[in-house]
């Protein structure tokens, strides 16, 4: 473990049993905002009712002004094009604030809903899905930041030698390009992913800015960091770009404080360990992991989050605010400035590549 503690990110996810009026999310949305935190998430699947949550989160945007916007796209039954264009989307229309949490549908019922092929093995869903997330990149590249001239005296909107073909070829289909959005503000949209377990790791490494992991003591988190940053190193990239974020079930009950507030990483709930406590208990808890440099941060869950994000707000987060841990305010305006990742550069313009 480092001896100096990584700047400390914090995420919030809003789901929960299904709603369908948009207010909900967007009051949750702005509370969380209030705390200065880094992003949102919103699941999503093909095996579940709700309403579909890219969309949802693109009517926050226009009501939220700094919090990061990261709804669930699966990758599979879905045309990569589609899911580029649609998470560029997103970042225009929330200036700067988008990311994507990368998962994959692996249920017969699934594949049913399409019929277009049967469900296959999670080590070939996840391979399709590393792919996507590498042609979405192309795709967001595939129009140079200055490819728009829009000149009224010559009638000429885009630079046609600044926008190129991708053409990718995937294990399952091919994208020639380029995307019909131009380039999104922030270059890429974030790429998020769970890196707990295989075949999604291996995945995550390679091509995710931010990795979920799932652990119950602080060096079990360290161990997954350590070994998600040597396999980003072994595929060529920075592993000092990765942010890796301990996802945690979050119970703070009906009251300030549980008598015995701590893990519990038993079955009551899926998805990893299970906190219940107060709200001052949390940040004691996430005080102390931070504190070790475990991890970069915390994605946290409530159970209710209507119930249980006021008191993350304006109980934990306060209390990290107070101790100097988390910031007060948003320094920069993209969820890339939040994380303290750059943007990234066009692959196409530096390698000079021609349409």
């Amino acid at each position: 473990m480092s001896a100096t503690p990584r700047p400390l990110h914090l995420a919030v996810a809003l789901d929960g049993p299904a709603r369908y009026e948009a207010e909900y999310y967007v009051g949750l949305s702005r509370l969380a905002e209030q705390g200065a935190l880094d992003f949102v998430t919103l699941g999503d699947s093909f095996a579940r009712p709700g309403l579909d949550a890219l969309a949802v989160l693109s009517r926050v945007a226009p009501t939220t002004e700094r919090i990061g916007l990261v709804p669930t796209v699966t990758t599979t039954h879905t045309e990569p094009f589609h899911v580029s264009a649609a998470v560029a989307t997103l970042d225009w229309v929330s200036r700067g604030r988008a990311g994507w949490q990368v998962d994959v549908s692996t249920t017969g019922a699934e594949a049913r809903l399409f019929g277009r092929r049967p469900a296959a093995p999670g080590d070939a869903l996840w391979q399709e899905a590393g792919e996507v997330a590498d042609v979405a990149a192309r795709l967001w590249d595939s129009w140079e930041d200055d490819a728009e001239i829009r000149d009224r005296a010559t009638g000429r909107f885009i630079d046609r030698g600044k926008l190129h073909h991708v053409d990718f070829q995937g294990s399952t289909f091919s994208v020639r390009g380029p995307s019909i959005v131009p380039r999104p503000p922030q270059g890429r949209p974030v790429v998020v992913a769970d890196g707990t377990a295989e075949p999604a790791t291996a995945a995550a490494a390679r091509h995710a800015d931010v990795v979920l992991v799932r652990a119950g003591a602080p060096e079990q988190a360290a161990a997954l960091g350590d070994d998600l940053r040597r396999r980003a190193k072994e595929s060529g990239r920075d592993p000092a770009t990765l942010r890796v974020l301990v996802s945690l079930v979050v119970d703070l009950g009906e009251s300030e404080s549980a008598p015995e507030p701590g893990l519990d990483s038993g079955p009551r709930l899926a998805g990893g360990p299970h906190f219940s406590g107060g709200p001052v208990d949390l940040a004691e808890l996430i005080t102390k992991w931070h504190a070790q440099s475990a991890v970069d941060g915390f994605h946290l869950a409530p159970i209710a989050p209507h119930r249980d994000l006021e008191r993350i707000v304006n109980g934990t987060v306060a209390l990290l605010q107070h101790r100097g841990l988390f910031r007060t305010f948003y320094p920069g305006g993209t969820l890339r400035e939040h994380l303290g990742l750059a943007r990234p550069a066009n692959q196409y313009a530096q390698a000079g590549g021609t349409a």
